[in-house]
Order: C-alpha cells, then structure tokens, then sequence
C-alpha cells in the first residue's frame, strides 16, 4: 500500500456546495475509514484555493487517482484536484534516515 495526499482545490462554483454534497463527502471519508483506507483528512486555511486534503492509502496510482475522481466535490464539479504519493516516515522505518 502506498500513502497519498489529495488536495482539494476550490472550484469557481465551489460556494454552491449544499448540506446533501458536503454529506455525500462525508460518506466518502467515512467509506474510506470504514475500509482501513484513511490516514487523515480535513479542512485547510491559509492555503489560497485549497479547501482541504484527505490522506489515504491505495494499492496503485490508478487506484488513488480512482478514489480522488469518486470524491463527491470533485464529481460534482465543485472541485479540482492534485494527487501526491507520499513516503511516510515514521518510528518503525527510522523515520526514513
């Protein structure tokens, strides 16, 4: 599995986003959490355009690039997207040194 970060960018008609949509976003999460997917995810501020980013896991490029096209803000085209894989650093691979 491999770890990525979509940034949720804010469309012109992002502002248009109603209660259903931002549900329907939270579904999203939700199914990714439900499936031992989601690393973390929430709003961002101070970032011109960015609404906010999920961390997830897929076992592909395609598969991540699938995931951010499922999101219900970038479907409904209330949002754009930029995919990144990352590489986690953390205690168990000495935080890659």
């Amino acid at each position: 599995m491999t770890t990525f970060v979509m940034l949720i960018e804010r469309g012109k008609t992002y502002n248009k986003i109603n209660k259903a949509m931002v549900e329907a976003h939270v579904g999203h999460i939700k199914n990714l959490d439900d499936n031992g997917k989601l690393v973390l995810c929430g709003p961002t501020k101070g970032f011109t355009g960015i609404a906010g980013m999920i961390v997830f896991t897929a076992e592909s490029q395609e598969a991540a690039e699938a995931v951010c096209k499922s999101e219900p803000f970038v479907a409904g085209g209330y949002a754009t997207y930029k995919l990144f894989s990352m590489r986690v650093g953390n205690k168990e691979n000495n935080y890659l040194l």
